[in-house]
Parts: structure tokens; sequence; C-alpha cells
């Protein structure tokens, strides 16, 4: 096979599909493999399902040295894993996970945490509601491809959202800004000009990223939100590039991905959310940029 199969959404076990594939050859990955003892997925070789936390870790790692095989060595992983209470103890299931990856040889690059301001209410009475979940950026080698122009937020520094000690009043002023400390040195700064010291597209994505829950009229539970997957796509593949999620799931990657002018690759055990994310991506426009 000179290619991998691109744009498609396949029906099988992510690691046994993922061995057909060519070395080296997706850009970026995004995915969630199904969460220890959460959901049924209403099938016997379910990742998730498995009656240990390290038969699972051990499932999950093994997927994901065939994700490490098939992407390019420019290629970065975008990984959301969900956590759990066993026994009144949190399993801590994230991190085991992605320092199973570092042991693998991938890059640890960053942790983002993914607040859901819209998370469920619970009952807990003797610890706090949990409201967040991770979201690990993982590089193939220390040369991978990274956009961050793509992903740049609003300045915020001159705003009324402004932190920064004597906050709008340096802006523009003469000597406004101390000449002792990290700003030592700095000409445009103690000239006032604050504007040429920021970047014209905004400033760099922070690691604390706020995205209500998904929503999906076939699936009766949150889905992976799209809002989540978008700075993921943007960063971590160039335009056209071949995007890989393993768990697709009701295809929020793949759809994202079309949306945003790259190619797409789905993996599924289940036929029925096969079907429901093949929809769902042909229903989805190509960019008019294309």
């Amino acid at each position: 096979m000179n290619e991998p199969i691109c744009n498609q959404i396949i029906c099988g076990d992510a690691r046994a599909i993922l061995q057909t594939l060519p070395s080296k050859r997706v850009d970026c990955i995004v995915t969630s493999p199904p969460y220890y003892k959460q959901r049924d997925y209403e099938h016997s070789l379910q990742v998730g399902n498995e009656s240990t936390v390290e038969d699972y870790i051990r499932r999950v790692l093994q997927v994901f040295a065939e994700c490490q095989r098939v992407l390019k060595d420019t290629g970065t992983l975008w990984l959301n894993i969900g956590d759990k209470f066993s026994d009144g103890q949190l399993l801590g299931l994230p991190w085991r996970v992605a320092f199973g990856l570092v042991d693998q040889g991938w890059i640890l690059r960053s942790d983002i945490i993914w607040h859901k301001p819209n998370a469920m209410p619970h009952s807990v009475k003797n610890r706090p509601t949990v409201d967040h979940e991770y979201l690990f950026l993982f590089a193939n080698s220390p040369d991978y491809y990274y956009d961050a122009d793509a992903i740049r937020e609003p300045h915020v520094t001159f705003t009324g959202e402004s932190r920064m000690r004597g906050g709008r009043n340096h802006f523009g002023k003469r000597n406004g800004t101390p000449e002792q400390g990290k700003n030592e040195g700095k000409s445009n700064l103690h000239d006032g000009r604050w504007d040429q010291a920021f970047h014209p597209l905004g400033r760099n994505k922070r690691t604390v990223w706020s995205v209500p829950l998904g929503k999906n009229r076939d699936a009766h539970f949150a889905v992976f939100p799209e809002r989540l997957i978008e700075p993921c796509i943007l960063a971590g593949s160039p335009s056209d590039g071949l995007v890989l999620d393993p768990f697709v799931g009701t295809g929020t990657v793949p759809t994202v991905a079309k949306r945003l002018g790259r190619r797409y690759l789905g993996i599924d055990l289940n036929p029925k959310y096969v079907a429901i994310a093949t929809e769902r991506v042909d229903q989805e426009q190509l960019p008019l940029f294309r």
C-alpha cells in the first residue's frame, strides 16, 4: 500500500486496522479513547471494559504504539482521556497513560486543562465537583509541526480583563514600565510602545480551554466538542494534512478536519457509530478556500 486510506471511516479494531497502514503517513492524531468503566459501547472487543486499570492502560498503549508508527516524524498527538474514581480514590488515569506514552518514546509537550463550564452537577460532599479533563499534546520528534499563529488568542493586557499591576495605565506612557526586572533593556516598552511588544495576531494560546460539552442527536451522551478539536487540528496539521482518530465515535474529529480543509481517517469498532460518523462527515461542506 503506497498511500494510507483517507477520507474514510473504517469499521474495525483500531490496533488491527493501524497495523495495515504504512508508516510515517499521518500528520496529526486527535482522539479520545473510551474511558475506563464509563460506558458500554456495545462491542465485546471495546476498549474501556477491561477487568483492571493496568489492563486498560496496557491496551490503550498498544494502540498508540501503532499510532506512533503511522505518524510522521513531524506529527503530533492530541490526546483527551478521562479519569475515574474507584473505591473512593481517584485513579489518575490521564497521567498514568501519559507517562506510559513517554516510556514508549513520545515527547510530552503540554498538558491542557479542558474546563467544562456546563459540566454535570454532582451530589458529592467530601471533595470538589470535577469540571475539567486533560488534553495532552505529544510530539513524535523534537522537530514537529506546530502553527502557533493559527490559534492565537486576543490580547488582554490593555483590556478590562487585564490583571497586570498598574493595568492599562502603562500603555502609551513613556517610562511607564520599571527598568528593573524582566523588562530591563526593552526600549520599546519604556518608550510607551507596548503595542510593538505584542504579536499582531494575538497572544500565544494558553493551556486552559473553556469549552462546553458537545451534543449529538444520534448519541445519548456528551460527545467530543468541535470547539475543543479545532485548535488541535489548526495548530497540529498543515493545510491538506491527514488527521487520524483511531477512536472516532460519532465523528467529531473527521467532521472538523474536513471543514478545515484537511484529509481524515477514522476508525471505530461499532458499525452503529461508523454509520453515524460517516453520515455526519458526508453532510459537512468542504471549505470555501479549497
